[in-house]
């Protein structure tokens, strides 16, 4: 290869790898972003035989009030063996940092849509026994998520 023909691919595979890299953040994340901020897994106990009542809360409120305080859904799941299958669902959120996820969580209680929700959808007893949360940080071998 010429030198100039070199001299001339250096800047275009400089920013290659970068670009790759910021194409594989989460939505609207910058990079120093992404380096700070925490996933939140957690995992809701159903109440007996209210796991189907919980899962519609959330595909049709929960979900939308969750991006609308800021709060990224990752993924969701329902285990596919009992005892769990049948009462537990687990999910992950990303938040920018600890103190936006207290924040997040804190316009999200407060939130008057969330409220008449959960007490309309809580009418006939509640859906949830126990919420485990735990805040989490990628590694540094990790895939990064979207």
């Amino acid at each position: 290869m010429k030198r100039r023909t070199l001299l001339q691919a250096i800047p275009a595979a400089a920013f290659l790898p970068a670009t790759l890299w910021a194409a594989s953040q989460p939505d609207n994340t910058s990079p120093t972003e992404a380096s700070t901020g925490v996933y939140e897994l957690r995992v809701y106990h159903a109440s007996a035989g209210k796991l189907a009542d919980l899962l519609t809360r959330f595909r049709e409120h929960t979900v939308k009030l969750f991006d609308r305080h800021g709060m990224k859904s990752v993924a969701y799941w329902t285990p596919v063996d009992e005892p769990d299958k049948s009462n537990t669902l687990i999910y992950i959120l990303y938040h920018p940092s600890r103190d936006a996820a207290a924040a997040n969580w804190k316009s999200f209680g407060d939130d008057p849509e969330w409220k008449s929700v959960k007490d309309k959808s809580e009418a006939n007893g509640k859906l949830v026994d126990k919420v485990d949360s735990t805040y989490m940080a990628l590694t540094d071998f990790s895939p990064l998520l979207r």
